[in-house]
């Protein structure tokens, strides 16, 4: 008999984002690769009309249906109220979702306390390290108890860290790529170095220090660099109702930009834009200077699957993550142009050293496994 794992996920009230399906996915995938069956859970709000939901339903079962998890959708209630029963249909509700999984893997910050209490084992995954201890720290969050807490962040729980750890223990785990969902693809010399990033975000007072989220804010000390490099530096962004504004602006420096819901908005329209791309070019938010957890994005893990180099912003020390071969980490933008060069001067090399370092560091039957192996 299969091991069942449930994984809950954050999709369906937002179809747009190729990229964040990718999160669950990948780990969906490498669980399956290892013989486990995968039910997919999204909580939703009760108040949500039953037509809805049907509707959002179906569209996320559109979704899945290539990678054979169509069937195996769980809905439950984020508020604990009870769900119209006929929002249901064709779906598993959280009772049956927990009588049939060994393992709850739990990526819903704010899932009643019950439904977690349900589950034979349950593990919370933090995929947003740093912030998630400020925001349980400011109260924003208060997590169920869980039996195990895993993170992608490397200083989370640990001595050096810039944020409380509440007395959990913590296990790193890296955020996993599917590596056969992902092969190595070549490029024309023309394409553009690229990313896929929501541009917006806040500041949020933490212990009398503003903590930045904002991804464009980062960018803002690199608004010269495409005058600075060769190949051609593109965005692909969520920027809402100043679209045009932004185009200008950052055009105005050398900059293409794109509308990341018309290039990205499947999984298959986000890896296709991945695999076409050069390289990847990406600043971090700046919380994650700010809070140095050592951070690399399930973004840049599929480019580097995808044989491409990624030069990103560092943002702290790594036991592992290389900071010139395959994967650059810079930290201004002289650091950045060089980078740059370095990987256009030998351009090859440098791709097959980032697939090198997916299938050492995230390969996610491996990343899975030891989560596994851990949890159960």
């Amino acid at each position: 008999m299969k091991t069942a794992v449930c994984f809950t996920a954050k999709n369906i009230y937002y179809l747009k984002g190729g990229g964040h399906f990718w999160v669950p996915l990948n780990s969906s995938l490498g669980l399956r690769a290892l013989g486990c069956e995968v039910i997919w859970l999204e909580p939703i709000d009760p108040k949500t009309p039953v037509e809805e939901v049907w509707m959002l339903t179906e569209s996320l079962k559109k979704r899945l249906e290539p990678y054979g998890l169509r069937d195996f959708v769980a809905l439950s209630s984020i508020t604990g109220g009870p769900l119209d029963p006929a929002a249901l249909e064709g779906c598993l509700d959280i009772v049956a979702a927990s009588e049939l999984a060994a393992l709850l893997i739990n990526l819903r910050y704010d899932l009643p306390p019950d439904q977690v209490r349900g589950f034979r084992r349950s593990a919370l995954l933090d995929i947003d390290p740093g912030l998630l201890q400020m925001w349980i720290a400011l109260g924003r969050y208060s997590p169920a108890l869980h039996d195990l807490y895993f993170t992608i962040g490397e200083t989370v729980g640990t001595p050096g860290a810039r944020f409380p750890s509440f007395g959990l223990e913590w296990h790193y785990t890296p955020p996993p790529v599917f590596l056969p969902a992902w092969p190595v693809t070549s490029a024309p010399t023309s394409a553009a170095y690229t990313t896929v990033a929501h541009w917006w975000g806040e500041e949020i007072d933490f212990d009398g220090t503003l903590i930045n989220t904002e991804k464009r804010e980062s960018f803002l000390h690199y608004t010269d660099l495409p005058s600075r490099v060769a190949p051609p530096l593109e965005l692909a962004l969520t920027m809402g109702d100043v679209e045009e504004e932004e185009r200008r602006f950052w055009g105005g420096y050398g900059w293409r930009v794109e509308d990341s819901h018309q290039f990205t908005a499947t999984s298959e329209e986000y890896r296709t834009y991945v695999q076409q791309s050069r390289a990847e070019f990406s600043c971090a938010k700046p919380s994650c200077m700010q809070l140095q957890n050592a951070w690399v994005s399930d973004r840049t893990i599929c480019y580097l699957a995808s044989g491409k180099p990624a030069i990103v912003q560092h943002t702290g020390p790594s036991r592992f993550l290389p900071d010139a071969e395959g994967l650059f980490r810079f930290r201004d933008i002289d650091e950045a142009a060089r980078m740059i060069s370095i990987v256009e001067a030998d351009y090859e090399r440098q791709c097959q050293a980032a697939r090198r370092l997916a299938e050492t560091c995230f390969d996610a039957e491996k990343v899975v496994a030891r989560v596994l192996e851990r949890a159960l």
